[in-house]
């Protein structure tokens, strides 16, 4: 089972990938990052401590560098879905416990998962969904935490208002849980429980399914 500080195998340096190394670096994860264009690696040798040039669809290639000594990996190839497909095949070969791979297409995403990727992501989706909710001014922020739960922060609606959380009944009739809640003139938030009153002004991060948190938001 990989530990948070284990290190980390960063396959392409792209915008995505390039970001993603220097964030781990920064939270002292050790990281080997690599791609097979030169160039891009002199870039990012400057805020990368570890960084080669190496062919990730050459398995022996993989095999010099210890690949299959790390117990999480991170495909961030973005444009070259051919060498992303064969680089998670290679990487779960080698039996890498843990391969995140970034997607471009939701096809993509599906032959990821089924040549070996454990997680997959796909950035631009993801941020898109985000941003539409912020843009309708129902909810202030938007994150999907599994493949049909979400987390939002949100005003309460007017029935929540001034009534303990407990007699609301707010699962029973809404699906959804407010987890925490940001009073208005707080400066951090508290946990929920069965007694805690919303107030108007208040932030409030609610869990529930995309569908309900939506209707909760409309409500």
């Amino acid at each position: 089972m990989a530990r948070s500080k284990d290190p980390v195998l960063v396959v392409g340096l792209g915008r995505f990938g390039l970001t993603l190394a220097r964030r781990l670096t920064s939270l002292g994860v050790q990281v080997l990052a690599i791609d097979s264009d030169e160039a891009v690696v002199q870039h990012a040798s400057y805020t990368v401590p570890n960084v080669m040039t190496t062919n990730s669809t050459d398995i022996d290639a993989l095999r010099g560098l210890g690949a299959g000594d790390f117990t999480r990996a991170v495909v961030a190839i973005g444009s070259n879905v051919e060498a992303s497909i064969l680089t998670v095949s290679l990487l779960s070969d080698l039996g890498v416990p843990a391969i995140w791979a970034k997607a471009s297409t939701t096809q993509h995403a599906r032959i990821l998962e089924r040549v070996g990727a454990h997680h997959v992501v796909q950035p631009e989706r993801d941020m898109g969904e985000r941003v539409a909710h912020l843009v309708s001014h129902r909810i202030s922020d938007y994150i999907e935490i599994g493949p049909d739960w979400v987390l939002a922060k949100m005003n309460p609606p007017q029935s929540m208002v001034g009534i303990p959380l407990g007699g609301s009944k707010i699962r029973d009739k809404r699906k959804v849980t407010v987890v925490a809640v940001k009073h208005k003139d707080a400066t951090q938030y508290t946990h929920c429980d069965a007694g805690t009153v919303l107030a108007y002004g208040d932030d409030i991060m609610v869990m529930g399914r995309p569908d309900d948190v939506e209707r909760f938001a409309d409500s």
